[in-house]
Parts: C-alpha cells; sequence; structure tokens
C-alpha cells in the first residue's frame, strides 16, 4: 500500500524534482472543504499506481515558499511533474477519471 508523502519546503526538491517517477503534488490545506473531496481519490491513485508514481502533498499553509515557488492561487491544486518539470496543472476538485486522464499521458509505455 503506497503512501503519500508530506513533501515540504525542506523536502521538495529531492523528493518532487530529483524523483525518476511521475509524481503527482497535491497542494492544499486544512480548512479547504474541496480539498477534503479530492483527498480520498489522490490516495487511491497513490495505491493503484505506486509502481509508476510517486505522490505527494503540501500544506500550503505550513509551506510558502514551495507554493510561492509555483504560483498556488487556489486550492486544491494538483501538479504532475515528470523529469522535474511541471507537465500539468488541475486547479479545482476534479474526478478520479479526470486525473487518471492526466496522468495517463506521462506514464513510460
Amino acid at each position: 500500500m503506497a503512501k503519500e508523502i508530506e513533501l515540504t519546503d525542506a523536502n521538495f526538491d529531492d523528493e518532487v524534482l530529483k524523483s525518476d517517477l511521475v509524481v503527482l503534488v497535491d497542494f492544499w490545506a486544512v480548512w479547504c472543504g474541496p480539498c477534503k473531496m479530492i483527498a480520498p481519490i489522490v490516495e487511491e491513485l497513490a495505491d493503484e499506481h505506486d509502481d509508476k508514481l510517486k505522490v505527494g502533498k503540501v500544506d500550503v499553509d505550513n509551506n510558502r515558499e514551495i507554493a510561492m515557488k509555483y504560483g498556488i492561487r487556489s486550492i486544491p491544486t494538483v501538479m504532475i511533474f515528470k523529469d522535474g518539470q511541471v507537465v500539468e496543472q488541475i486547479i479545482g476538485a476534479v474526478s478520479k477519471a479526470h486525473l487518471e486522464d492526466k496522468l495517463a499521458s506521462h506514464f513510460e509505455s
């Protein structure tokens, strides 16, 4: 069972930018209702694709440096990173199917 990684200003570069896997990063906050709606979806994706996907969560209230660096203005925001670069950005609570569609094109066959 895969586990989401708690991403911080301190570990973001090592866990995300230097990862050999595709990385899904969920920018969220405790007080955010829509963030709570997509949290189970993000967790399911982490479990279902743990062989080719790393999943991390950034609490924007506690990690303002990373949130500012990536221009996070609305949450939830999900970013997909590949080879250290943002390849997708999804803003708002979206369906699991939508996230899977966005991820699929970035997985190596």
